[in-house]
């Protein structure tokens, strides 16, 4: 809890402003077609970067580096320095690579762009691919003070970014006069964005090497692998990687398919009703789980690994019910705001500059469908870091083919039977069916291996939450109907109705759950208590 309370308040930060940056993107860039082709363009980076080396750090990396420290501590020091330079000249020779491949890219996910549209986000993919190198040894870093306990710096970084993005956002403004598109965007704008980007990510692996060298790591370059290391790592490597080419393969058809709906939504004048406003709702709802989900799962992978190795199953175990009752306990409210609150989220976020009320529209069905795989996504997603703990990188690759396959399914259905403004609330529904469906098959699979999953204790605090939420969704939508009535929708009455409505429906919430005595509510606030200034611990 410790931990993870250090990492959610650094990963609160991050997405706050993070919230900031998307809101500044939205004001300067709007949701359409220019927007479209900087989203696509800039996600290239971070799905090469998944595709290559993202999955292998969490389910490679840090359960061997663990072993290893846990055999010799010096054999552990020098295995670290052996991968972290095979990462850095893979790295390298990665983002060369995707730079001659940028026009590729923007063919694979941009859907139907063409035109002066597609020109510009094959020169946005060339220009961010030089992220990729930044991003891996971010990550790489981040990695590697996760195994010698070191969770803040990694959590505080990404705000260094979002504050370099959000700053080149409000310079974009400044410079800028009037709609911008594709055929009018100047070579200055283009440089501001491309610097602004990529800078930032520099930044933010910088921003690591002061923890790294505090934690006693420093890089040596070497390549010196004994005999069967670089097996060991392949073999495990080899099914992580599958996991991570069939996830991005349903990425690839949904992202391509959202692009297309774009194109199809503005040749009908139905509006913006592409990527952009699909990415945007999906960064929202991510932010209660990147908040819990994330800083639990990353305190506990270590923990989860060392138990794992002395063959402790049923401590392996307790820590997945202890993360998932703890991480429960803020999902599940944040769920049900998103569902009620969703317009007002959007509209005091988003709705600005360039971004119309209408565009907030748009991103809000999308956002009120993503609540749903909520639950299900961060359930599903720590259930994998069990997986990964035990080594098994084989079964999360063969269950993401089912969970992708029901996602490409859903998105390929709803693409021909939709009409094209809600092909993108269509596509994030069946992604609330897919996490579903691999947290339902992932519990089946590791109630198996762990002779158990304390189901029982699971579900008893599932069912008391969800009594406890109630009273939140009713408060929360009476809100939302009354203010909307009053007073219309806008700025002001988005505040009025998220302050009314999550400050009362969160008391609500907290006071059921009191009731129900849930004790993971009452571990969590007693912990938030003892760090606030003058409050008594006892």
């Amino acid at each position: 809890m410790r931990s993870g309370a250090i990492m959610a308040v650094g990963t609160l930060a991050s997405r706050v402003t993070g919230f900031l940056r998307t809101s500044l993107l939205a004001a300067a860039l709007g949701a359409g077609a220019i927007a479209d082709a900087y989203n696509t363009a800039n996600t290239v980076p971070f799905i090469i970067y998944d595709l290559l080396l993202g999955g292998v750090l969490t389910a490679v990396v840090v359960p061997l580096i663990v072993r290893a420290r846990e055999r010799d501590a010096a054999y552990g020091a020098r295995y670290e320095q052996r991968l972290f330079t095979l990462a850095v000249l893979g790295l390298a020779v990665i983002t060369a690579v995707t730079v001659l491949l940028g026009p590729v890219f923007i063919d694979v996910y941009g859907g139907s762009m063409h035109g002066s549209q597609r020109d510009l986000a094959v020169l946005f993919a060339r220009l961010f691919a030089v992220q990729i190198f930044f991003l891996g040894v971010s990550a790489f870093s981040g990695a590697i003070l996760n195994t010698r306990k070191r969770f803040a710096a990694p959590m505080w970084a990404p705000v260094l970014n979002n504050i370099v993005i959000c700053t080149t956002a409000l310079a974009f403004l400044l410079v800028t006069a009037g709609k911008v598109t594709p055929d009018s965007i100047s070579g200055l704008q283009v440089g501001l964005l491309t610097a602004g980007t990529v800078g930032g990510m520099a930044l933010q692996t910088l921003a690591l090497w002061p923890s790294l060298r505090g934690s006693g790591f420093r890089w040596r370059p070497r390549l010196d692998f004994r005999k069967g290391e670089l097996g060991q790592m392949g073999r495990m490597a080899v099914w992580t990687l599958a996991y991570v080419v069939i996830t991005q393969i349903g990425f690839a058809i949904t992202t391509r398919l959202a692009n297309s709906a774009g194109v199809r939504g503005r040749a009908e004048h139905l509006g913006d009703v592409g990527y952009t406003p699909y990415f945007n709702a999906y960064q929202l709802f991510q932010l209660p789980y990147a908040i819990i989900g994330v800083s639990v799962i990353t305190a506990l992978l270590p923990r989860m690994s060392e138990h794992a190795a002395a063959g402790r199953l049923a401590e392996v175990r307790d820590d997945f019910s202890a993360g998932l009752r703890l991480c429960s306990v803020i999902i599940l409210p944040a769920a049900g705001l998103m569902a009620m609150l969703g317009s007002e989220i959007i509209v005091v976020l988003l709705a600005h500059g360039q971004t119309t009320l209408a565009n907030a529209h748009v991103i809000a069905e999308v956002l009120r469908m993503f609540a749903i795989a909520l639950v299900p996504f961060a359930g599903y997603q720590l259930m994998l870091r069990v997986f990964y703990a035990m080594q098994d990188t084989r079964t999360p690759a063969l269950i993401s083919l089912a969970v992708v396959g029901t996602n490409i399914a859903c998105a390929l259905t709803v693409y021909r039977l939709l009409p094209a403004d809600k092909i993108i609330v269509g596509i994030a529904g069946g992604f609330a069916l897919a996490q579903t469906a691999g947290a339902a098959v992932s519990w089946v699979v590791l109630r198996r291996r762990l002779d158990g999953m304390d189901g029982r204790r699971v579900l008893g605090t599932y069912a008391k939450l969800a009594v406890a939420l109630w009273p939140l969704i009713g408060f929360a939508y009476a809100v939302h109907a009354v203010v909307t009535a009053a007073l219309g929708e806008g700025l002001l009455p988005g505040l009025l109705a998220l302050a009314v409505g999550g400050a009362g429906g969160g008391a609500l919430y907290l006071a059921f759950a009191k009731a129900l005595r849930v004790g993971e509510v009452q571990t969590m606030v007693a912990t938030i208590a003892g760090r606030l200034p003058g409050v008594r611990r006892g």
